[in-house]
């Protein structure tokens, strides 16, 4: 099995080059960055859970900024958004920077992508909560387009744009050889969440309510479909670093996770790593 980690990176916690080193350097697969542009003040839609909101969610630095900072000082690790607000986001603006930091990283970007939960923040984004789903497929869809052509349009409910050119393309390439980042849905099991899937992710991550079940629907869907098995992938995130869990999902053919850090500083925020480290090494 593969481990990743996420953390909130704040300007009050370890900062990205030196998380990046260390998480590197012990062996992880993976860096994982959550997004918030900002968090309205008013508070009125609950954190999910209900708990009073982390301090972190006010100090979220920006994911691909952050990522273009560690891809600079690492060579292996995947840098991912986990996850990222695509429906918050101009899709072709976005399109550009993860193409560029996908070439400048040497082909090791990948986008955890999520509908969010923050009602006021999607709505000073011109985003309709109701509509957050719909419009986020439209702009994963019309970025996917952007990488894939080399004259791409796209006449859709939130996203137009003429025949048009958009340089530079990933470096990376999809199962059917055009340029394009590996892209996972972040969300909680459901059947609108596997129909989108299917249609424009290459698999899943799914943050809270899953299990067997879920896989073994999604992976029918997948094939119904006529996509390929070999090349879903299920991803679960902010796993609990417990070997009861990790079993468990093993069992049911997880081959990659995603594991948490605390928003914090480098010397917490170290020590949990080799923590991590050590129970993976345990695991053989």
């Amino acid at each position: 099995m593969k481990y990743g980690v996420t953390i909130f990176l704040t300007d009050q916690s370890i900062d990205p080059v030196t998380v990046a080193k260390e998480v590197e350097a012990r062996g992880f697969s993976g860096l994982w960055l959550p997004e918030h542009t900002h968090i309205p003040a008013s508070r009125r839609t609950p954190w999910p859970g209900g708990a009073e909101l982390p301090e972190w969610y006010r100090r979220t630095v920006d994911p691909l900024v952050a990522l273009a900072a560690a891809a600079a000082a690492t060579e292996r690790i995947i840098l991912g958004t986990g996850i990222m607000l695509a429906a918050q986001r101009d899709p072709l603006v976005t399109a550009k920077a993860v193409a560029t930091l996908d070439r400048i990283s040497g082909g090791r970007v990948e986008l955890g992508i999520g509908y969010g939960w923050n009602e006021e923040e999607m709505s000073a984004h011109g985003v309709d909560p109701k509509r957050r789903r719909t419009r986020t497929q439209e702009h994963v869809l019309a970025m996917t387009r952007l990488w894939a052509e080399d004259e791409a349009s796209f006449d859709g409910k939130y996203v137009n744009f003429e025949p048009s050119w958009s340089w530079p393309k990933p470096e990376q390439r999809g199962a059917d050889n055009a340029p394009r980042v590996p892209l996972l849905l972040g969300s909680s099991a459901g059947a609108r969440a596997y129909d989108q899937i299917v249609e424009a992710y290459d698999g899943w991550m799914p943050l809270r309510n899953y299990g067997a079940d879920d896989f073994a629907e999604l992976r029918r869907l997948w094939e119904d479909a006529g996509r390929d098995p070999q090349h879903l992938r299920i991803a679960p995130f902010g796993v609990p670093a417990q070997n009861e869990r990790l079993d468990e999902l093993e069992s049911m053919g997880v081959e990659e996770v995603t594991l948490g850090l605390p928003s914090a500083s480098a010397d917490v925020v170290l020590a949990r790593l080799d923590k991590l480290a050590a129970l993976i090494e345990s695991r053989g």
